[in-house]
């Protein structure tokens, strides 16, 4: 039971610190730019991509020709005088503003991901302070396996990826201490 309820608080103060990392602090929108002519990319997007949803890289090659190495020639050359795009489509979008449904899943992702970091936590007797060391480095470990290969495969932009260290990394020391905290609070109460 102390591991659920060190989960739920763990989730709540992330909740919280991702709302304040966003909407006060601006981490979520660095790296994000607004388009010179948003209309004009708009218009062309089903034409381009068609009606078919995912993610999209431009210039983009057929990954079962890339044994052809004039497919791979020709790509390696369009790529050099190309601009680059990394999109996630949607041929028919949500109402953006709308957002109750991502809310909803952002606490799901947040809770769930404090239960595994309480449960970790709880296996042993760790101190405080070893159990928010444990907090922080599984932060920069998730940023470490996903952002920086965002970056390094995808050019997502350094100010973003240095940006999502940020949040992830100042979330995880929030959720980690008020975690760490019960944790040890419970510990001593059942002494």
């Amino acid at each position: 039971m102390r591991v659920l309820v060190a989960g739920l608080i763990g989730g709540i103060v992330m909740f919280i610190w991702g709302a304040v990392a966003h909407m006060a602090l601006g981490l979520g929108n660095l790296g994000i730019h607004q388009p010179a002519n948003e209309d004009v990319v708009l218009s062309t997007l089903h034409q381009g991509l068609g009606m078919q949803s995912g993610v999209y890289i431009l210039p983009s090659v057929d990954p079962s020709k890339m044994s052809d190495p004039a497919v791979v020639t020709a790509y390696s050359e369009k790529t050099k005088v190309s601009p680059y795009a990394w999109v996630v489509y949607m041929p028919q979008s949500d109402n953006l503003m709308q957002m109750g449904p991502q809310l909803g899943r952002q606490w799901a992702s947040d809770t769930l991901s404090s239960l595994a970091l309480a449960f970790v936590m709880g296996l042993a007797a760790f101190s405080f302070s070893r159990r928010l060391s444990l907090a922080v480095v599984l932060a920069v470990f998730a940023w470490l396996s996903t952002m920086v290969p965002y970056w390094n495969w995808y050019r997502f932009p350094l100010d973003f990826t240095l940006a999502a260290l940020v949040e992830q990394l100042l979330g995880w020391l929030l959720a980690g201490a008020a975690m760490a905290w019960w944790l040890g609070r419970s510990e001593r109460s059942r002494v």
